[in-house]
Order: C-alpha cells, then structure tokens, then sequence
C-alpha cells in the first residue's frame, strides 16, 4: 500500500511498557498488534491516525449502491456477500453468476472482511466481473496459529454448497435466498490477498486432494493468489534491497507476524509459507486449479513470489502472472492512493482487468 509522509509515521503513539491495569508488553508489532504477557492480545490501532478510516467496517445495505448489495450472513462460519445488480433476459430471468471467494490478508494475524479497505475493493470487483464475492472472517493468530486460517477457508466452501444447493424453502434469510437464486457453484475462484494469497494455494489443495466427486457441484476453476506471503527462512535480494517504507508492510511486520501464525517451532520455510520449498510435498503432486498470481514489483517478498510462480509452472501448472509495475504490497486497498494517485489508480484498474479476464476464461 502507499507509503504514508514520514511525519505521520512520527506521530505515531509509542506504545507504553505496563499499562495501568499492571499488563506488560512482551511482544509489539508497530501499529498494528501487542501481545501481553497474562496472554491478551490488543489490536487497537496505534499507528497514523490518518490511516484509520481504511479499518473502518463496513455496514451491509440491502438497497443497491453503486450497482450492488452488501448482505452478513451470520452461521458457521460467518459470510459477507457482495451482489452485483444482475441484467434480466427477455424472459426476466437472471443468469447465475461466478463466485469469488475471497480470503483477507493480515499476516495470518489482523484484518477482518468489513473494513474499508477491503470494501471498496471487492465491491468494485464484484460489479466490474460481474461476480458475487463471498468473504468470511478468518481466525486470528497467535491466538489461532496455521492450519485454523485454512480450515476456515474451506468452512466458507462448505456453507457456501449447502446453502446453494438447499431447498429454496429452507432458507430463513433472504440474504441466503438471494446467494441461492445468483451462485453458479461450477465456477468458484479464489482470490486472496498478501497472507489470505497462501491460502489460495492451500484450500485449493484441500479441495483438490478431496476430489470433484466429493465437492460437487462446487467446483474452484481457479484461484488467483494477490502478492502472496511465500517466503523463505533465509532472505531474498528483494527483502534485502531498498524498498519503499510503509507502516503497512515491514520486515518487522513480516518476521513477527508469521512467528505468531505458524505452528510452534515452525520457520518459514514450513510448507505453510513456503509451498516452493523441499519441506513441502512436490507441486508436482499437489491438485490445483489454473492460478493468476499478482506480483507486486516493488514488494519486499517479489522475489519469493516469483519464485512460487516458476515453480508452478516447471511442475506443469497452469499459471498467468500478473506484475503490478512500481506498485508495493497490497497498494490496491490504499483507497486514498486509488482515488488521489493516477498510476495507482491505473493500476488497480489493471488488476479488476486481469481478474475479470481470468475469470472469463475458465
């Protein structure tokens, strides 16, 4: 995302050792997490306060804008469905509609699906496909470390079946009834973003391990990982290099948060964060469907990122690349940059492109 001037990363609040109740900080990450040490996590913002409206939720709207509906759908797991206003045929019947299932970013360990910056996103990717977006909250870490995250993500797939694929009579809420009546279960996308990119990858092996048979009629035909959170232990020239400073994406923010996602012990060269990598079985033998992997060109981890595509495609995946010229990680959420900034905003438009492209063809 855009970097922030450097005198609101100034203004930031310094985070206090022990806080009045007698809690002590024993892990912070700036801005964003601290963790004390009776246990408790904080992930109040302490960061710009100019960046807080992006973390603003989003309240559902049954009454169509800007071309859509947003509807929360609450169950286990909780869903945030976005429908875009569908055209009729001459006999008033509206066509079903690709599903993007869409898996939040925040390093396994922030972020929920309300935010603004999501919002905006997805509401504009839901309308331009067009295509009903489907986003659930997924448990946080280091409360709930990897595999919990990727066990939610195929939760959201299995309530997202039954409930398509229920009598119409069943259903209590009209929400649910709506994502019936629009949901064409044949063709299911994944698309992720940073962290939420790793569980592209490991939900559609999940699902492609269990085979067509036992999904059906769902069926992912394809995924489409947003500058994924695959790194090695040991760093890459990109992580290495000069790359624009941002609150937003750090090396600080990169360590300590997959420390507190992965399991116990685990580096990131766990198959987790490191799928390319020899403690991970061979993408040779891991079922996936054609993927579209953004890759951000100024992104701390465009090196790993990279490299997870190359692997794809010497182990015979179908893979497209997409590389977001001078951009940084996750640039397309920075609403502010989208609307102020002519290259971003370019930009982004370029990847609503290349994912309503992909989508088309598969």
């Amino acid at each position: 995302m855009a970097t922030l001037a450097p005198e609101s990363r100034q203004q930031q609040r310094q985070t206090p050792a022990v806080l009045p109740d007698g809690r002590k900080v024993v892990d912070e990450v700036s801005g964003w997490l601290r963790v004390f040490d009776d246990g408790s996590i904080d992930r109040t913002w302490t960061g710009p306060p100019e960046a807080l409206p992006l973390m603003q939720p989003v309240e559902p709207y049954a009454v169509p804008r800007d071309g859509h509906t947003l509807h929360d759908l609450p169950g286990e797991p909780d869903l945030r469905v976005y429908l875009p206003e569908t055209k009729h045929d001459s006999a008033g019947a509206a066509g079903r509609l690709p599903v993007i299932v869409q898996l939040h970013g925040g390093g396994f360990c922030i972020s929920h699906p309300s935010w603004a910056l999501y919002h905006h996103f997805y509401a504009r990717l839901a309308c331009a496909v067009p295509a009903v977006v489907v986003t659930a909250q997924l448990p946080l870490a280091p409360e709930h470390r990897l595999p919990a995250q990727i066990y939610t993500g195929v939760d959201v797939l299995r309530r997202l079946r039954s409930i398509v694929t229920s009598d119409a009579g069943s259903l209590q809420d009209p929400a649910a009834k709506l994502l019936r009546e629009a949901s064409d279960l044949s063709r299911v996308f994944l698309v992720g973003d940073s962290s939420g990119g790793n569980l592209v990858h490991h939900v559609a092996a999940r699902v492609g391990e269990d085979g067509p048979d036992v999904w059906a009629p769902l069926r992912v035909a394809g995924g489409v990982p947003i500058h994924p959170g695959f790194v090695r232990a040991e760093r890459s020239n990109s992580e290495l290099g000069a790359t624009p400073d941002s609150v937003f994406f750090t090396l600080d923010m990169l360590d300590k948060f997959l420390a507190m996602a992965l399991p116990e012990g685990a580096t990131k060269d766990h198959p987790f964060t490191c799928p390319m990598g020899p403690h991970a079985p061979p993408l040779e033998s891991v079922p996936l469907p054609p993927m579209l992997v953004a890759v951000a060109e100024k992104d701390l981890i465009r090196d790993t990122n990279l490299e997870y595509c190359d692997a794809l495609r010497a182990a015979g995946k179908e893979v497209e690349v997409l590389i977001n010229r001078d951009m940084t990680h996750s640039f397309y959420l920075n609403k502010f940059a989208v609307d102020m900034d002519p290259t971003t905003g370019e930009r982004a438009q370029e990847l609503i492109d290349a994912i309503k492209s992909f989508i088309a063809r598969h």
